[in-house]
């Protein structure tokens, strides 16, 4: 008995496809072009927007901004304000000098950076740490010629902010590199197991975990009763940027320790009994195999950190006291406070700048790992 095979002319999926080829389109562009509206609609129209009322005037009325296309006896106009971002700048005592020394140190940190880079496999180990201590050195001057000038308020709230990113990016490192290490290392049985603790905090509001952790901080919280019966004085830890710094690791810890342990949990096993074969210690083995191996995941999860740390408001403002200045509560206070739409775009609109850098070191290094860099 001869079987006729079926017809697969007739199918829906066919009429589609041929009917996507008739208007020129991929099936892989129908799959991106569901994100694609996603970022367009929420993303790209929104930010439009924000910048458009960054170039308007603070007005009274609705909405609190001037227009940018106007009519007069038919004619139209475009009216663009750049004294939003000259606000921004406008106040802070810098001179000539300021800006040359601070040009100087960073391009001599940039210039070292890429030499130690260029040479790292063919000088000794010696010449390149020199190297290297010329890029940190002129690193430290470049920050400190930038924090020591007379900023206005919205410079120093853009320092401040990454200054706080920074070192709560650098804590959770500390913390967080052990942690998804061990992770990694621990038996299958143990693994989703220390997963699920890793991602418990989630499973509760995030504003009820900053007042929740305001209770162990507060002069009479649960620290300083702890503390206080072995007679240790109550410590002021509230409304300061250690609370802070504590709040940010705490509540976004989870976004490093994920994407490293995905990293880690992929090496080749291989590699490291190779390395112990052939002699290695441990601690050898982790610096010379694991550590760069890992790092595209520590880059990964260092920029989930850092990036909304930048604009954090709910915890500066729960936890931080009257000096701690971060960027998130500056636009509260001129959307909200000053009702100052124009100035808090053009704030909004400069901070975006500022954290795609971060972004796009991100993408370069996720790009090297596909490459096999």
């Amino acid at each position: 008995m001869t079987t006729v095979p079926a017809d697969t002319s007739s199918r829906p999926w066919d009429f589609v496809q041929r009917g996507l080829a008739a208007v020129g389109i991929s099936g892989r562009g129908l799959v991106i072009a569901a994100p694609a509206l996603w970022m367009t609609l929420f993303f790209l129209v929104p930010l439009a927007v924000v910048f458009g009322i960054s170039l308007s005037v603070k007005q009274f009325g609705q909405p609190p901004y001037s227009d940018l296309l106007t009519t007069e006896s038919g004619t139209v106009q475009l009216t663009l304000h750049l004294s939003n971002y000259l606000k921004l700048i406008e106040g802070s005592i810098v001179d000539g000098g300021f800006w040359f020394n601070l040009a100087f140190n960073l391009i001599v940190a940039a210039l070292a950076l890429v030499i130690a880079r260029g040479l790292s496999r063919s000088v000794e180990p010696l010449a390149l740490f020199a190297i290297y201590a010329v890029a940190v050195v002129a690193g430290a001057l470049f920050l400190v010629t930038l924090y020591t000038a007379d900023l206005n308020v919205y410079l120093t709230a853009f320092l401040s902010s990454i200054r706080i990113a920074a070192i709560s990016t650098v804590i959770a490192i500390l913390i967080g590199y052990p942690m998804a290490y061990a992770i990694a290392l621990a038996a299958d049985r143990w693994r989703n197991i220390l997963l699920m603790l890793v991602i418990l905090p989630f499973w509760t509001s995030f504003l009820l975990r900053v007042y929740a952790l305001s209770s162990f901080l507060r002069g009479e919280g649960v620290i300083n009763n702890f503390l206080g019966v072995f007679g240790v004085p109550p410590l002021v830890m509230m409304q300061t940027d250690f609370a802070v710094y504590v709040g940010i690791v705490y509540s976004y810890l989870p976004f490093f320790i994920l994407p490293l342990y995905t990293n880690l949990v992929k090496l080749d096993p291989a590699l490291l009994e190779a390395s112990a074969d052939l002699g290695a210690r441990p601690y050898r083995t982790f610096l010379s195999i694991t550590l760069p191996l890992s790092m595209p995941g520590v880059v990964a999860g260092a920029m989930l950190v850092f990036i909304p740390a930048i604009g954090e408001f709910v915890i500066p403002s729960l936890l931080g006291g009257p000096g701690t200045q971060m960027i998130g509560r500056i636009l509260w206070d001129e959307f909200f406070g000053k009702t100052n739409w124009p100035r808090a775009a053009a704030l909004a609109i400069t901070m975006l700048i500022i954290v795609v850098i971060p972004i796009m070191l991100m993408q370069r290094a996720q790009n090297a790992v596909v490459e096999g860099r």
